[in-house]
């Protein structure tokens, strides 16, 4: 219920409510008792309403997933489901409630509506999609909003994020320490972090004098499995595979199965996340970890900062390589 809603059940003006909620003397004993029995019947947390008003605060963060390149991506993709898990528990235990949306933006204005909705206190964005310039425009001013994503020379928003060029490095030295020549980059190759993985992995390979072939796809299991597929009934397999995710790993597992291929005998493959199923593949996946229980405090702390009006910086969080069976 809102603060109007409650005004009219009164009867009294919405600044009446307000100042009965929270206590002010000019507002009569009665009165207030007859509006905080009314607050309580209806569900209606007066001292925290009072003091949400008093700060001018929602008690609201939104947790937001910018879907620009990818608009058949799901919050059930198991990397999200994770993050999002993570940083839900981190704002609850500090009292917050969640604003959760999956954007599919239209025009370069849905940042500037969540905003300025007066809904929420700060927003928590998974991923920079295509919208980094829009990103940037609200950052310049709007101080509460921290973005799980790359970061650039100059960059206004904050963000905080694996290093996914070294992460994409050390999955192509991996490869090459494996005796595999012929490298491919699975995944779409677009979005700013996919494409700091692949300058990673080119990086490797041009040590190695090597060349790295891309397959690009979107990212859903179905649209990976089939342009792998394809790939492979062309002829001429890779013979390591570096996915963007692990989803796109597992999806290319299944391919290669499928067409015959040994894992890793004939192909090694590595994906990025560490998704908690990445251990369970047949065979095990062997991936690039990503920090999330380190990246999502430091999100939510960073956040909590620019709340506060305290300064704040941006962060990078080291990946690891996790060797298992695929590779």
């Amino acid at each position: 219920m809102k603060l109007a809603d409650l005004a009219a059940l009164a009867g009294v003006s919405t600044a009446t409510v307000s100042r009965a909620l929270s206590g002010h003397p000019s507002v009569n004993k009665l009165t207030q008792e007859r509006i905080r029995a009314l607050a309580r019947e209806h569900g209606v947390r007066p001292n925290q309403l009072a003091r949400n008003l008093r700060l001018r605060s929602t008690g609201a963060i939104a947790l937001a997933m910018p879907l620009g390149h990818a608009r058949t991506q799901h919050l059930t993709d198991p990397f999200f489901l994770t993050l999002l898990g993570f940083l839900a528990d981190l704002l609850v235990d500090r009292g917050y409630d969640i604003l959760l949306s999956r954007v599919l933006p239209e025009s370069d204005e849905w940042l500037d509506r969540l905003v300025d909705s007066g809904r929420v206190d700060g927003v928590l964005l998974v991923g920079q999609s295509d919208q980094y310039d829009t990103i940037e425009r609200v950052a310049a001013r709007y101080a509460p909003l921290v973005v799980w994503g790359v970061n650039r020379p100059d960059q206004r928003h904050l963000t905080i994020g694996s290093d996914n060029r070294l992460g994409g490095r050390i999955a192509g030295e991996h490869l090459l320490t494996r005796g595999r020549r012929r490298l491919m980059f699975l995944g779409d190759p677009a979005p700013p972090e996919f494409a700091d993985r692949l300058a990673g992995l080119r990086d490797a390979a041009a040590a190695a004098d090597c060349a790295v072939e891309v397959l690009a796809c979107e990212m859903v299991p179905d649209r990976v499995y089939a342009a792998m597929r394809a790939r492979l009934a062309a002829g001429g397999a890779p013979d390591a595979i570096f996915a963007a995710s692990d989803v796109a790993a597992m999806s290319a597992l299944s391919a290669l199965t499928e067409a015959g291929l040994d894992v890793p005998g004939d192909v090694a493959v590595v994906g990025y996340d560490d998704v908690t199923l990445a251990a369970h593949t047949a065979p095990p996946l062997t991936t690039i970890r990503q920090d999330l229980v380190t990246g999502t405090r430091l999100m939510v702390e960073t956040l909590l900062r620019r709340i506060a009006g305290e300064p704040a910086e941006s962060a990078i969080v080291t990946p690891q390589l996790i060797v298992r069976s695929s590779a």
